[in-house]
């Protein structure tokens, strides 16, 4: 495959995955319900916000794949996506904040430890990955403050 496709292949799996997950998985009247802690975002802000991360995902998944396709760090991204494409339908599919909260803490470690084993040999991806890691701990603290308030 050359280059070019292995970008659009990652980012149309990111991109792609993600969108068709979030679609499948809105928040319905149950969220609505539930309290939530003030610094809670408005719910327009999510579909931009994951749009733009799930490209930068693609853009390091198709960076990481070209320098190794079974490598750790492989591994690694493939793991992250299986945990964040499962966060949607454990919190809004089930209403199950606390599995949800299970889920987004183990996807947080992977994001966090596909930063550090990137760091010294492909920055960029790194790079790609601390907004990323920024939202997933932001979002993280907002599904552990919901679980705690319901």
């Amino acid at each position: 495959m050359n280059k070019a496709l292995t970008y659009i292949v990652f980012i149309a799996v990111s991109l792609g995955g993600g969108l068709l997950i979030g679609t499948n998985n809105l928040p319905g009247e149950w969220y609505q319900s539930l309290a939530k802690p003030v610094f809670n975002p408005p719910n327009w802000i999510f579909g931009p916000v994951w749009s733009i991360l799930y490209v930068l995902i693609g853009i390091a998944g198709a960076r990481t794949w070209l320098r190794g396709h079974l490598s750790a760090a492989m591994l690694i991204w493939a793991g992250q996506m299986v945990f964040n494409f499962l966060w949607s339908p454990f919190f809004f599919g089930a209403e199950m904040p606390k599995a949800a909260l299970v889920v987004i803490v183990i996807l947080l470690g992977l994001v966090l430890a596909f930063i550090a084993n990137r760091w010294s040999s492909d920055r960029i991806s790194a790079t790609l990955f601390l907004p990323y890691a920024a939202w997933v701990g932001f979002a993280t603290i907002l599904n552990a403050s919901i679980a705690y308030l319901n």
